[in-house]
């Protein structure tokens, strides 16, 4: 049974529009932030839909709650969707990153992955055969894309504010591109 998913990224904040790494950080939608989530539930408004799924953090939360409003859903949250761990450059101003060496404390690639495989995992265990809204980030959800598509996250195209991706997935297609990008991520880094 296929599970079809709507992966969106949340719209956008005080912080993206000062672009400040906000991270794991709650955040909070500004209102052309509260404009494009409020679109995206125009946009959904004729789709049947069984759940809505969010990042714990405010702003899927906030976003998520907006698009779940005329379904009558109430919206789930799990850690799983959370924004990259930025460590030590969360808070910070991105342009000044330029050139910056990362600091230890940022979320590995292969623990961004890992955390991705368990989500669509996760997804297709929790909702077989459903239709699902799931609000994340856009790092996280770049790493969703990468696993369900068996690439790495360079050859991901980056996703905007408030877009939105449908991706159609089982439990088995869930599981083998969890242990297909498994596999290559740790043949690459046997690599390095």
């Amino acid at each position: 049974m296929e599970t079809v998913l709507y992966l969106v990224r949340h719209g956008e904040t005080v912080d993206n529009a000062q672009q400040i790494m906000q991270g794991q950080t709650h955040g909070c939608l500004n209102e052309k932030g509260r404009e494009q989530a409020r679109m995206v539930a125009e946009r959904l408004a004729g789709e049947a839909f069984d759940a809505v799924v969010a990042s714990d953090l405010r702003r899927a939360v906030q976003t998520a709650e907006i698009i779940a409003a005329p379904h009558g859903l109430l919206v789930v949250t799990t850690p799983l969707l959370r924004e990259r761990d930025w460590g030590g450059f969360t808070g910070r101003f991105i342009p000044d990153l330029k050139g910056e060496v990362w600091p230890d404390d940022i979320e590995s690639e292969e623990a961004l992955l890992a955390r991705a495989r368990t989500f669509l995992i996760y997804i297709t265990a929790t909702y077989p055969g459903k239709r699902v809204v799931a609000v994340g980030h856009g790092i996280i959800n770049k790493a969703i894309l990468a696993v369900y598509a068996g690439c790495t996250m360079r050859e991901v195209q980056r996703m905007m504010n408030a877009e939105v991706r449908i991706l159609t997935v089982s439990a088995v297609r869930a599981a083998s591109a969890a242990a297909a990008t498994s596999a290559a991520a740790a043949m690459t880094a046997s690599a390095e």
